[in-house]
């Protein structure tokens, strides 16, 4: 029984953290992709642990609520950039970028810094968040899926 009540303690929890973040109905969507109950359970906490890993590394340049810094750093909110170039995006989190960028018709020209320091598993958190928030829906992005794209890149680099 106290097994059980420890299960549900935590749904609750990691639901109402989630809930919290970037994906309120104003921002996000209100869908979520089908997925087992594992992969709710990870996908909350990715969602959780991404979003306190984008305040600490991404939401100066590109803002708390992904709106990007006026003509300077590019909007993540309904970004186009974001949603046809993910393994891009995956990389530009790890080795950073320098050179222009165009999003939603828009060019900006400000360097990204690198974050060799972030793990595969915390880029998969802050992909998932930032994939999931602000009218973003992509569903959970697993280290399973970030760690190769991060090794070709790494590769290319």
């Amino acid at each position: 029984m106290r097994k059980y009540l420890l299960l549900a303690t935590a749904i609750v929890f990691f639901t109402a953290c989630a809930t919290g973040g970037g994906n309120d109905s104003e921002e996000g969507t209100d869908e979520k992709p089908e997925m087992s109950s594992e992969d709710a359970m990870k996908f909350e906490q990715y969602m959780v642990a991404g979003e306190t890993l984008y305040l600490q590394y991404c939401s100066q340049c590109h803002q708390p609520m992904g709106t990007g810094l006026s003509e300077l750093y590019p909007p993540l909110t309904k970004s186009d950039y974001l949603q046809n170039n993910f393994e891009d995006v995956l990389c530009i989190l790890r080795y950073g970028k320098s050179g222009e960028i165009v999003v939603n018709g828009k060019t900006y020209n400000q360097m990204m810094p690198a974050q060799p320091q972030l793990t595969d598993l915390e880029i998969a958190e802050i992909a998932t968040y930032v994939y999931n928030s602000w009218g973003n829906s992509r569903g959970l992005i697993a280290v399973t899926e970030v760690t190769p794209v991060l090794t070709a890149c790494e590769d290319a680099q």
